[in-house]
């Protein structure tokens, strides 16, 4: 009889579990298959082996991007690990002041689109920016600009890691070291640095490979300056090249492998380095030390305010550098590149984007850890879930365009829709939110399913009632993550787009090569400030679960004491 049940209820998870793992097949294994299919076919859809890879590199024009964007990219990577471990270093490592408004400020590149971020630097450097005004022309077109624009789209994701690796050390080393006579520079030599190493090796990968797959800067910046990313989209939209989009597009995902190798090893071997024996770092007084690392990261803060100033100044002044005159006019879009509709459909494909793709990314990660699903169907799912880390936007954007757009599809019909830019952006960005929704629910004691199980509660009560409930703080972080990249995204939506639903990021794309640049600036704004007020609320929501969390447990505590004080009345009496 316990055997029957048990078969009886691994029948629903297996059932779930078989059709989510087909849905991902769909959506990311069968047109990744059409990309790399595509890049070995002729224009007549006959087998060419390795010929366009032949004509690629045999094309001084198309083969020289390559090198220049390994140099942007390497250059990109440095510098942005460089930024973001001297500004995480001062947040956790020194006694600075201001640091909740440092740390929230180096989040705002995070809120706006790869685009803008050039876009700000055309209103700094470009031939008519302030900076350029004032005798410094640093010759913003080109290698100089696209470097520049990549430090500021890679620089929060290396803080980020580096905040995380530095905010725990066992302080009983630095004490160690203290009472050996070590000075500053030998602790930080042979405890800090080796205690990031591999935080370190892994930013500099992950920023290589953003800057080595964006779009949006080198479209507004590069000029002449051809690299990967502005060769696909020429070869696609420009010249209907497919087969050779196709090549760049498996060219595109080289380092993207590599660094998500390097991700999963440095993963591994930088897990449980804190023991559970240490004491807190007491961060010691330094006014020098201080002082330093106040101008460093006040210096990168009031860069990224200045980015975001120029963006106001070019919204709302008439004809800037001419005419300076305070005005709206530059809100009212012109329909040509898209219109106040496409901030209208940004919204919503973001808004879906963000429904959907926490529901099926946190109903996955449930039925992997935590169902009665066979076990290589959870392997399977787990190995799917990490494949989007290794694949970049515009590689998935093309995959899409060869595996959907084919006639014999049954599903070609979502092709030019809100559909197919929700799956886009849902595979684009799964990755993060998976690994968000395994740790959470990781966290959660396995007794409420048996629980549930002993008590005959069907198991979708218990997913709702109890680990939904409880994971509510990681569903929220999930569903701001899938809104604010879907807002801000362009390359993997650049080629997936339709006339009849623009979106507002490839709409500044258009309005910056239709020289409208006021208007990318307004729509920037606009984009800034959804993303900001869902930030906002998504701090308010956690404020209050935790506080209700608080209360609830101080009220759990206060009952039992109660109880305990009123059973030893009880055996006093």
């Amino acid at each position: 009889m316990e055997t029957l049940n048990h078969s009886r209820s691994l029948r629903p998870a297996a059932l779930t579990m078989g059709i989510m793992t087909l849905c991902f097949l769909v959506i990311l294994i069968c047109p990744m298959y059409s990309l790399f299919s595509k890049a070995f076919l002729a224009a007549d859809g006959s087998f060419a082996g390795l010929d366009n890879y032949r004509e690629y590199f045999s094309t001084p024009a198309l083969s020289v991007s390559i090198g220049n964007t390994v140099t942007v990219s390497t250059a990109s990577a440095v510098l942005g690990t460089l930024i973001g471990f001297l500004y995480a270093y001062g947040l956790t490592r020194t006694n600075i002041r201001g640091k909740v408004l440092f740390r929230y400020a180096a989040m705002i590149p995070l809120f706006l689109p790869t685009v803008v971020h050039g876009l700000s630097l055309v209103y700094l450097f470009g031939n008519q920016g302030i900076v350029t005004g004032l005798g410094w022309d640093i010759g913003l077109y080109g290698r100089t600009g696209i470097i520049i624009s990549e430090v500021i789209y890679t620089f929060p994701q290396s803080f980020l890691m580096f905040y995380i690796a530095l905010r725990y050390a066992d302080g009983r080393l630095y004490e160690a070291a203290d009472t050996m006579g070590c000075g500053s520079f030998r602790k930080f030599r042979s405890i800090t640095l080796p205690s990031v190493r591999y935080t370190l090796i892994n930013s500099l990968f992950v920023c290589f490979t953003l800057a080595f797959t964006d779009f949006g800067a080198p479209k507004v910046l590069g000029g002449s300056y051809n690299v990967l990313a502005t060769d696909i989209y020429k070869q696609v939209a420009g010249q209907f090249d497919m087969n050779m989009g196709a090549v760049v597009g498996t060219l595109l995902l080289i380092p993207a492998v590599i660094s998500f190798g390097v991700d999963r090893i440095t993963s591994g071997k930088n897990s449980g380095t804190i023991s559970s024996k240490a004491s807190r770092l007491v961060i010691k007084p330094s006014a020098a030390r201080d002082a330093v690392f106040y101008v460093i990261c006040g210096a990168i803060t009031l860069s990224l305010i200045i980015m975001v100033a120029v963006l106001f100044m070019g919204a709302f002044t008439k004809y800037y550098p001419y005419d300076m005159g305070f005005t709206l006019e530059n809100f009212r879009f012109n329909d040509s590149t898209g219109g106040i509709q496409s901030y209208i459909n940004s919204i919503i494909m973001s808004i879906l984007t963000a429904v959907f793709g926490t529901v099926f990314v946190f109903l996955y990660a449930y039925m992997i850890e935590r169902s009665k699903a066979p076990g290589f169907l959870k392997g399977l799912g787990k190995l799917f879930s990490s494949l989007p880390l290794a694949l970049p936007g515009m590689v998935i954007g093309l995959s899409f365009i060869f595996f959907f757009n084919q006639q014999s599809n049954p599903l070609n019909f979502i092709y030019g829709t809100v559909v197919i830019l929700v799956l886009a952006n849902i595979v684009h960005f799964y990755s993060v939110p998976f690994v968000t929704a395994s740790s959470a629910l990781k966290k959660l004691d396995r007794e409420y399913e048996n629980v549930t199980d002993s008590m005959k509660i069907p198991g979708w009560k218990g997913f709702f009632k109890v680990i939904v409930p409880l994971s509510l703080p990681a569903v929220l972080e999930i569903f701001l993550f899938y809104f604010m990249n879907a807002m801000v995204t362009v390359s993997a939506v650049v080629f997936l787009y339709s006339a009849q639903f623009k979106i507002a990021s490839i709409a500044i794309t258009h309005m910056e090569e239709a020289g409208d640049i006021a208007q990318a600036a307004a729509m920037s704004l606009l984009i800034l400030f959804v993303n900001v007020a869902a930030r906002a609320g998504y701090e308010v929501l956690v404020h209050r679960i935790k506080k209700k969390n608080e209360m609830r447990s101080l009220a759990e505590e206060t009952s039992g004491e109660r109880k305990k004080r009123s059973a030893l009345k009880v055996q006093e009496a």
